[in-house]
């Protein structure tokens, strides 16, 4: 067994790390006084609590190996950790389980393959973990990172936990220091360094890319800054019940492309900035049942994605939603989820939940900011045939006609609205059959009161108001009784109207009837 020591000299904390490493046995610096404990007085710590980081990276880098039979690991509680912890692109075959430790400079595990890491209460300044393999747990519960966690490209095999953690965007000494990388030759534009990471300022975690195998529970979370999760894959789920979200930028979380089992925005969470899961794919539910949203412009940008189950049940919402061009299995929602602007044109649903009245549903897809959209309308009138609700469907279709109306010009706004007073574009066609009936009767008891002159007096006839009447409304005269008797006086303009309407109805008539018969193209 090795036992040289790499270092002149060890502190009484370090000494006990350094003996307890190859049989990974917790050292317990802690006094037992919680406000003492808190590792936000870590700075106060004396050398009695202090270990550099230099010495736990020389461990886990090797300078000590196994005790036989025993399993080494570096297990430290309460201590002050100081200078940086640099284990870039090192392979790690022991674990690191850090708790209430004050870690005053950066951790980086770059490039890194590791068993298992974890910062369990601790304090630390930032984490740099980008294209890291952790084999196992990769954990941060109830830490404070006060600079924010790279992440980006990383892959967790076992869970990613941050529940109860305190996060922070970087700072202006971290944007500088990062910048490093640059060739002094050509030096990085705006876009370039947006692309690469560099200057996070508005990111309190930088994951895009990121896998997590097992589960990712970030609940209870405190967020100052954004979650960057572009193109990231959650297979076990991604878990923020309760996590309060207050993006200094104007992305809250953006997730464009990720893909997840599952996503709980919900119980609780709450999110002050936009959500953007544009082309995001979620398997399971995707839920925001109790959820806060705040944002100055859109509040949820989830356009172009494919989910299982959408439940949108949010507490409260300002801003603007986006559904358009998603593909959902089951939307379950409510009347009161919804901001004033909605967008919905392309949005498709294999089946809606919630208890909504067509009315609820009407005002629901006529919210685009845009104006008229005939898809959301089509969309919802399907749904409705689908379950059998036929007249529910034809008040939808008719609604979307009479939107549509105030996109035409004069002459299609008053065709639209003949149409729609007769025979409500089709979808009424027994309001023809009442304005036959009230013409008939108006027709009969005028002329029954003020009887027509027979045209030839020498033929015999018997007049009947009741028929004469149908005759002037039938367009083709079927009862010979126009051209037998001629009205008179006003009433002449009651017979010229009788014909007119007829006219009309009958166009209204094949003029619905080949609006409904004919396959909708959004017209």
């Amino acid at each position: 067994m090795r036992l040289t020591r790499p270092f002149r000299r060890l502190g009484p904390a370090e000494r006990q790390v350094w003996d307890a490493y190859p049989t990974g046995a917790w050292v317990d610096l802690r006094t037992g006084d919680k406000e003492t404990d808190d590792p936000v007085n870590g700075p106060a710590w004396g050398p009695d609590r202090t270990v550099r980081a230099e010495v736990i990276a020389a461990l886990l880098l090797g300078a000590r190996e196994p005790e036989p039979g025993r399993t080494a690991g570096l297990r430290l509680a309460g201590a002050r950790v100081t200078g940086e912890l640099n284990l870039s692109d090192a392979v790690l075959t022991g674990k690191l389980h850090l708790l209430n430790c004050h870690l005053s400079e950066v951790v980086s595990l770059t490039d890194a393959t590791t068993s298992g890491v974890r910062f369990r209460g601790c304090e630390m300044e930032r984490l740099r973990a980008a294209r890291c393999t952790v084999n196992g747990l990769l954990e941060l519960d109830g830490s404070t990172v006060r600079n924010g966690i790279r992440l980006d490209n990383a892959h967790v095999t076992g869970q990613l936990r941050l529940s109860r953690a305190r996060l922070h965007a970087p700072g202006e000494r971290f944007r500088a220091s990062e910048s490093w990388l640059e060739d002094a030759r050509r030096p990085f534009t705006a876009a370039e360094m947006k692309e690469r990471g560099l200057g996070q300022d508005q990111w309190a975690v930088w994951a895009g890319g990121l896998t997590v195998d097992g589960g990712a529970f970030l609940r209870d979370m405190r967020v100052t800054g954004g979650l960057r999760l572009i193109g990231a894959k959650f297979h076990g789920g991604l878990y923020l019940q309760r996590s309060v979200i207050t993006a200094t930028g104007s992305h809250a979380v953006q997730a464009d492309f990720m893909e997840a089992g599952a996503v709980e925005f919900s119980a609780g969470f709450t999110a002050k900035g936009t959500i953007r899961m544009r082309s995001a794919r979620v398997n399971g539910v995707l839920s925001f049942s109790e959820a806060t949203l705040e944002a100055p412009g859109r509040t949820l940008h989830l356009s172009h994605a494919q989910v299982e189950e959408l439940i949108w049940l949010p507490t409260s919402v300002k801003g603007g939603v986006n559904l358009g061009y998603s593909r959902i299995g089951v939307l379950f929602d409510g009347p009161a989820s919804y901001p004033d602007e909605v967008r919905l044109n392309g949005l498709t649903y294999e089946a809606l939940r919630g208890r909504w009245t067509v009315a609820e549903r009407l005002a629901w897809v006529c919210r685009d900011s845009d104006g008229y959209r005939p898809q959301p309308y089509e969309q919802l009138a399907a749904w409705f045939r689908r379950i059998g609700h036929e007249p529910d469907a034809r008040r939808v279709l008719l609604a979307k006609q009479r939107r549509r109306r105030g996109t035409l010009r004069p002459t299609g706004r008053f065709w639209g609205r003949l149409l729609d007073l007769v025979v409500g574009y089709g979808y009424r066609p027994w309001l023809a059959g009442l304005w036959v009936v009230v013409l008939l009767a108006a027709g009969t008891a005028v002329f029954a009161a003020v009887p027509p002159a027979q045209i030839d007096p020498d033929e015999v006839r018997s007049f009947q108001p009741f028929v004469y009447t149908l005759d002037l409304l039938v367009p083709v005269s079927v009862f010979e009784q126009r051209g037998a008797w001629e009205p008179v006086g006003w009433t002449q303009w009651l017979a010229w109207t009788l014909v007119a309407s007829g006219w009309i109805l009958a166009t209204a008539l094949i003029a619905g009837a080949a609006r409904v018969l004919r396959p909708s193209a959004g017209s």
